[in-house]
This record gives C-alpha cells, sequence and structure tokens, in this order.
C-alpha cells in the first residue's frame, strides 16, 4: 500500500484537525463563536458543504433551487492553512453531502471527516494532474486545477452526478443546469485561447507571483513561469527573482502578474528591471463578498482571463 508523506506544514495542520475532533465532542449546539449551526435551518433540502467558496459557488449554479449550499471557509479565506473549528465538524456531520477539491488542498479537512458517516466527493475527479515542480511540495499534485475553464466543467460533471445520486428526483434539473453553465465556462475559454493567438509564440507567457496557474495555462497554450511554486509562507529568495527576471527579458513578456493573496513586491522588482509591465492583481482561492471585484466564480475567471489578455496584448479582453 502506497504510503504519501506530507510536507511538515500539512502534517501541522492535520493534527490540529484531528484535537478539534476531540474539541467538538465536549461541545454544545453553538458554533464557537456563539452563533448556530446554519445547518440546522436549511428549509429540509438536502445539505451540500463544500470546502471553500468557489465550489459553493460552482455547486449552487448546479444546484439550483433544490439544494442548499454551504461553504466551510468564508469569502476571501487562505484555502490552503485554513484551521478548522469544532463548528466546522458539527456542520460536516449534519451534512448530507460534502464536496472537497482534492489533489491535496485540503489537507486539514482530511482528519475530521474521516470518521464520518458523511458521503464525500472529491470533485476534481478525472481532471489530469500536473504535478508541483519544486520546493516542499515537489512531485503533488497542483490543486488549484479549477483555475481553468475546461477543467471547472469536469468540476460542475461530478457535481451533477453526485447531485442526482443525492436527489434522483432533480437529477434532470441537475444536469440541465450543468450544461447550461458548462457553456458559459466554455465561453471564457474561447475567448481567452482567441484572443491570445495574435500574440507571438515566446510571448504567450504566464508570468506570475505563485504558480497557480499551471491548468489555465496548460488549456490556453501559454508558457507558465512563476517566482516560487506554492506559497510557503516566506519571501522569494534572490535567485527566483533573478530567473524570472531572466526568463520575462528572454522572452520579452509583454506584462507580470501576481495573486491577490500574496505580496507583490517581488514582482515589482521584476518590473523595475525589466521593459514588462504590471499586468494586474488575479484571483485563485476564494471569491469576494458580494459587492467585492469577485463574487462569483465567473467573475473571478472572467477577470482574470480578461486581465491577462489586457496585459499580454494591450487590448481589452471584451
Amino acid at each position: 500500500m502506497k504510503t504519501t508523506t506530507f510536507p511538515p506544514r500539512l502534517r501541522r495542520l492535520a493534527t490540529g484537525a484531528a484535537l478539534l475532533i476531540v474539541l467538538s465532542a465536549c461541545s454544545g449546539s453553538a458554533d464557537a463563536d456563539g452563533s448556530s449551526d446554519s445547518s440546522a435551518g436549511a428549509e429540509d433540502k438536502p445539505v451540500v458543504l463544500t470546502t471553500f467558496t468557489v465550489l459553493a459557488d460552482l455547486a449552487s449554479n448546479v444546484a439550483g433551487e433544490h439544494l442548499s449550499v454551504e461553504s466551510i471557509t468564508k469569502a476571501g479565506a487562505e484555502i490552503h492553512g485554513y484551521e478548522p473549528t469544532p463548528g466546522d465538524i458539527r456542520r460536516a456531520s449534519n451534512a448530507d453531502l460534502i464536496l472537497d477539491n482534492g489533489m491535496f488542498l485540503e489537507a486539514w479537512f482530511e482528519q475530521f471527516t474521516a470518521d464520518l458517516d458523511v458521503r464525500r466527493v472529491m470533485v476534481s475527479e478525472g481532471v489530469e494532474p500536473i504535478s508541483i515542480a519544486e520546493d516542499a511540495y515537489e512531485g503533488l499534485p497542483n490543486p488549484h486545477a479549477w483555475m481553468s475553464p475546461l477543467n471547472a466543467q469536469a468540476y460542475v460533471d461530478n457535481m451533477a452526478d453526485a447531485f442526482a445520486e443525492l436527489d434522483p428526483e432533480n437529477a434532470d434539473a441537475f444536469r440541465a443546469n450543468a450544461a447550461a453553465y458548462k457553456e458559459e465556462l466554455q465561453d471564457v475559454h474561447d475567448q481567452l485561447v482567441t484572443g491570445l493567438g495574435a500574440l507571438p509564440e515566446n510571448q504567450r507567457a504566464l508570468v506570475t507571483c505563485e504558480g497557480a496557474f499551471s491548468y489555465l495555462a496548460r488549456d490556453a497554450g501559454l508558457t507558465e513561469r512563476y517566482i516560487w511554486a506554492v506559497n510557503a509562507e516566506r519571501q522569494a529568495t534572490p535567485q527566483q527573482i533573478t530567473a524570472t527576471i531572466e526568463f520575462v527579458r528572454e522572452n520579452n513578456v509583454p506584462a507580470v502578474f501576481c495573486e491577490s493573496t500574496v505580496s507583490d513586491a517581488p514582482m515589482q522588482q521584476v518590473v523595475e528591471a525589466t521593459d514588462t509591465e504590471f499586468g494586474g492583481v488575479l484571483y485563485v482561492d476564494s471569491l469576494s463578498e458580494e459587492g467585492g471585484p469577485v463574487p462569483t466564480y465567473l467573475d473571478l475567471i472572467r477577470h482574470d482571463t480578461e486581465t491577462i489578455l489586457a496585459g499580454l496584448t494591450g487590448a481589452d479582453a471584451q
């Protein structure tokens, strides 16, 4: 039997989650902040619990009015290092279905779902993984598969199948919702590929702070380059910045980008040392609050693709 060895930070998070299981056994019906379990009054609809907001929005588009969809993490939360609470564990135990990304993204989630009698579906099932190429996580799959609109379609299909099993009476509605949503996702992908078509081959490069866009780059025909592979809670090394500067110079890359959850200071050093422009901020792991820049997944992926197109081609993506 193959055993996976987790990096030290993931092992610490898993241990913390295990301790929370013990705490949850002693807790009452209120969450740690004093609020009641939000799953309790879900109008008798089956409750689907997701690990983060992007999955919750995808699931809501497939579920329509037939299911109650919730996210464990809140808008703007950092998903990689999230520390679950006893209230999260209660919510999971009261759910009818749990959806997680998989690919070791939610290492904190593994321990407290192991003993729950709740069906769990990994929505990235069927996606061809891309391995992380360096740093402490080398060899593990890059978990950011949802950042490709094509992969997001696979997520949606997996959700529709899971919902049909959970609520067979509404199976046709779930699949119809999924089909309509997939058309919107395909439009985003097609717009990006068409817009990139006029770029010289060497300039079809996506340079970001973190390696969160491997799947988007692969599916859009872009060469991916990043300063660091995974946000390891440390500053970029001089060697990483120098290597990125050399790549940008050699390929005359028109623009570079950085994710919203990390400092863009290292990338600004790349901008200062080259003729490139800072193309803007990209969103990855979490949606914003309603009224923010990316309150839905379609808002997020459209923002990112339009920002990339505008930066690399100098033209509005609309």
